[in-house]
């Protein structure tokens, strides 16, 4: 069988040929779907939107599509308080890219009231000595002004004590 060969290129023809030809356009799209769509804007709005399965009762945030108990699709909307517990917090001495800090930052996963147990969101506190932070705290968010929120989750600035 006869094979058809090919030039092969320097690598320096084929850089040339290949910046001359093509010109990338990195642009994408990201959709958010659904749940997670429905969940940013109601954080824009100053409400936390959670999701029920009509078939095992479970509430969840943030919401998803289908149940993590079941695993049925979900497609009933709960408007959630913006109170919850702590489940559970640390107290960092280290900023997200490793530099330490004199004043700690409070991680924390809250539950938030009205959802099934063990369906929190992490987040942070403030208003709070890190010596008085307990499991089982009650919390309230603290969110931005409105004409500053922009459909994220850093819409709530923090959770503090009530």
């Amino acid at each position: 069988m006869d094979t058809l060969r090919g030039i092969a290129l320097s690598g320096d023809e084929f850089k040339k040929s290949f910046h001359q030809f093509y010109k990338p356009k990195a642009s994408y799209t990201w959709d958010t779907g659904f749940a997670v769509g429905r969940y940013l804007a109601g954080l824009k709005d100053g409400i936390l939107w959670g999701i029920r399965c009509g078939h095992c009762g479970t509430t969840r945030i943030p919401p998803r599509s289908f149940c993590s108990e079941c695993f049925k699709p979900i497609y009933e909307w709960v408007e959630l308080k913006d109170t919850g517990r702590v489940n559970t917090f640390s107290i960092s001495y280290i900023t997200w890219d490793v530099k330490r800090v004199e004043t700690p930052t409070l991680p924390a996963v809250i539950d938030i009231d009205g959802t099934s147990p063990a369906s929190g969101i992490l987040h942070i506190l403030d208003e709070v000595d890190p010596k008085d932070v307990k499991i089982g705290m009650r919390v309230k968010a603290v969110w931005k002004p409105k004409e500053e929120r922009e459909g994220a989750i850093t819409d709530i600035r923090y959770w503090k004590p009530y």
